[in-house]
């Protein structure tokens, strides 16, 4: 090839890179004056790359730090006790009533209107069937400031029973007091006071501390009114547990027997209120 030929071709890519040149300044000035950009062409992935994928829904969740999706905390741990709490702690004339085995439709809320007549609070150890069949009056324990205890899902006799079906009614009872009352149950009471190894352990696991009675006012046997005040007046005495019950049969004299001796014990000076955390 002569020199006049090579420099013909050279000046030819030269016109031809300009031209290109002046092409994408003139496209760089369109999108200048507000031109739409052109969506660049979709083309295979290079050999070797992995190709970008969009994200998944799960990615765009809140951060567990707003609460969203954030797993539920374990539930504290009592020590594992070897026999159920009888009595409460502390100073002065406190007492506590407790009411096993309902609601009830028909007894629960007159106890409860008695107890908020006279602005007392109570525990009430409530069975797991009684309060999915009776959610609002579960409810209303809430709202009256009662403590909510477990007492088994259909009251059997737990020593009876092997490991998995104790679990079983403990766990179902906390499950549902959580979704009605809006916490899970920290106190336990067995049916009966029938206790074992088994039923501390699962009780602990689950969170909860074993409570049981001082006073029992056998109201459950039906003895009659003025039996079920002389019983729990006479046992009265600073950290005393009253036991009494409001579903179970009829509970009419246990709430005819409320009426009289709760402003009684007021009156004489005693504290009626929930257990707290400092049981020893």
């Amino acid at each position: 090839m002569t020199k006049d030929q090579l420099l013909t071709r050279r000046r030819a890519l030269l016109a031809g890179a300009a031209a290109v040149t002046a092409a994408g300044t003139a496209g760089a000035l369109a999108l200048g004056r507000g031109a739409p950009p052109a969506r660049p062409p979709v083309s295979a992935p290079a050999p070797g790359t992995v190709p970008s994928r969009p994200l998944k829904p799960s990615a765009y969740r809140l951060d567990p730090l707003t609460g969203y999706g954030a797993p539920r905390p374990a539930p504290h741990r009592p020590p594992v006790r070897s026999e159920p709490l009888l009595s409460m702690t502390g100073r002065g004339r406190t007492m506590l009533l407790t009411f096993d085995d309902g609601p009830h439709p028909r007894y629960t809320p007159q106890i409860l209107d008695t107890l908020a007549e006279y602005e007392v609070r109570a525990t009430f150890f409530v069975c797991g069937e009684m309060a999915e069949a009776h959610p609002a009056l579960v409810a209303r324990m809430a709202e009256d400031g009662h403590i909510v205890g477990n007492h088994t899902w259909t009251h059997p006799l737990l020593t009876s029973l092997r490991h998995g079906r104790i679990r079983s009614e403990m766990e179902r009872t906390s499950e549902i007091v959580e979704k009605v009352y809006g916490k899970r149950p920290q106190w336990f009471r067995a049916p009966y006071g029938a206790w074992n190894r088994s039923v501390f352990q699962l009780g602990a696991d689950l969170g909860m501390e074993p409570l049981a009675w001082t006073v029992d006012s056998l109201d459950w046997t039906t003895p009659g009114t003025g039996t079920i005040i002389e019983r729990i007046e006479k046992g009265a005495a600073p950290g005393v547990v009253v036991l009494s019950h409001d579903a179970g049969g009829d509970r009419s004299q246990s709430v005819d027997a409320l009426r009289s001796y709760l402003p009684r014990l007021l009156d004489s000076g005693y504290h009626l209120t929930v257990p707290r955390r400092q049981f020893t």
